[in-house]
């Protein structure tokens, strides 16, 4: 656990070297990776600004080229009061070709917005050029005065996708091509014990099957070395604590957001062996300068094996966070092993004072054990830059495009509805 420590004090300089070195130096790189993911949600409007423009976003756009007015009355704050956000678009990788989206999102309160956050059901199906489809339901429930949080994420992947091997030694020219199904359930309810600190439990499953490597039957690939079976079951419960006092979760305009997730997986619950999982996650949000709209914003995460062995497909990889976002620079499933180590700095800045138009500039570093041996002995950096564009001034939800380079000839695009984190 020391050294794991260690390396993480590693990666957070290198975030500190890079993120500044962004701000005043040229792209560095060229590669020829991409990967292209989806968050959604809708929050809270959050009011802090210290200095207040009238508020524009996409909508109003469309309505100014038909000369229409828009009434500018937040009705985004009304008790029981629906707000959709729905984002069609069409993108390129080089692992799923041409991809069509469509990422929807409906914020709600339950009760009155002055002390209850926001919540939200979201759903952003992908569809690709090489069959891949994803279908995802994502909801956050928040009860009166914040008392109870439930949070479920069910989804379902038909998702041919090349791995590269495990550990931080791996490059591109390891990939193996793996087909599979994939049934996600993961489901929380927790309940406020303090302000802005929750805890509760939960049950996560994670089912594959029809799992065929694509590769020669003569190389003995990494996945193969591991176990790769044709099936595989995770299941067990979730030990869940979480403090998080942001008002605006998918937009953060300041806060700290650090939840602990412990995760035993047991053959009586159907597993295919008995293993753990540990998640930390740590973020924090802070204006940049003091006197303005502008956010530094900080992304700490370790995602560990304390006992056991999971399945091949359910080790910690690249982007396989519960929001597929770690790794911009890199190709979703780049690496992969039993303990994960990320950070992440992003500077959010404001183009037009409207809110219309935005940009970033970010770093991250990631570093994965290696096999069979277990040790961290690499560190894998990030960099990018991306613009964003309101969609949804109500719920202070933007659209984000990114295009992002890593080492090893990889780059491309990233496009979120809402923040990465």
């Amino acid at each position: 656990m020391k050294k794991i420590f260690k390396v993480l004090n590693k990666v957070v300089l290198v975030i500190s070297f890079f993120c500044f070195g962004l701000l005043f130096n040229p792209l560095l790189a060229q590669s020829d990776s991409t990967r292209l993911s989806i968050e959604t949600g809708t929050v809270l409007k959050d009011t802090s600004h210290p200095k207040v423009y009238p508020q524009k976003d996409l909508v109003d756009v469309f309505k100014s080229l038909k000369k229409n007015k828009r009434n500018e009355g937040d009705t985004a704050r009304k008790i029981g009061k629906y707000h959709f956000t729905v984002v069609p678009a069409f993108g390129y990788t080089l692992t799923t070709g041409w991809a069509g989206i469509v990422a929807t999102n409906v914020g709600f309160y339950t009760s009155d917005s002055a002390r209850t956050n926001v919540s939200s059901i979201s759903s952003p199906i992908i569809y690709t050029q090489y069959n891949q489809l994803t279908l995802p339901i994502l909801i956050n429930i928040w009860t009166r005065d914040n008392k109870y949080n439930i949070v479920a994420d069910w989804r379902y992947y038909k998702y041919p996708q090349s791995t590269y091997g495990l550990g931080g030694h791996t490059s591109l020219d390891d990939a193996d091509l793996l087909d599979y199904s994939h049934v996600r359930i993961r489901q929380s309810f927790l309940r406020r014990f303090l302000p802005n600190f929750y805890a509760g439990a939960g049950y996560w499953l994670d089912y594959h099957w029809n799992i065929e490597d694509e590769g020669p039957d003569s190389v003995m690939t990494d996945a193969k070395q591991y176990g790769l079976s044709k099936t595989s079951m995770s299941s067990g419960p979730v030990i869940n604590v979480l403090y998080d006092n942001r008002k605006n979760s998918i937009n953060p305009q300041g806060g700290l957001y650090a939840n602990v997730l412990y995760h035993p997986n047991f053959t009586w619950l159907g597993s295919n062996s008995n293993w753990q999982s540990l998640t930390i996650d740590v973020r924090q949000y802070v204006k940049f300068p003091r006197n303005s709209n502008n956010i530094l914003a900080f992304w700490e995460y370790a995602w560990l094996t304390p006992s056991g062995n999971p399945p091949y497909l359910d080790l910690p990889a690249t982007a396989w966070d519960a929001y597929n976002n770690t790794g911009r620079g890199y190709i979703q499933g780049r690496f992969r092993g039993k303990n994960m180590l990320y950070a992440e700095a992003e500077y959010r800045f404001q183009i037009t004072n409207n809110g219309l138009i935005g940009g970033v500039v970010f770093a991250n570093a990631q570093s994965f054990s290696n096999y069979p041996k277990n040790n961290i002995d690499a560190i894998w950096p990030g960099y990018g830059l991306g613009i964003r564009i309101k969609a949804n001034k109500n719920s202070n939800t933007n659209i984000a495009i990114d295009y992002g380079f890593g080492l090893g000839n990889s780059r491309g695009f990233f496009v979120n509805l809402g923040e990465l984190f």
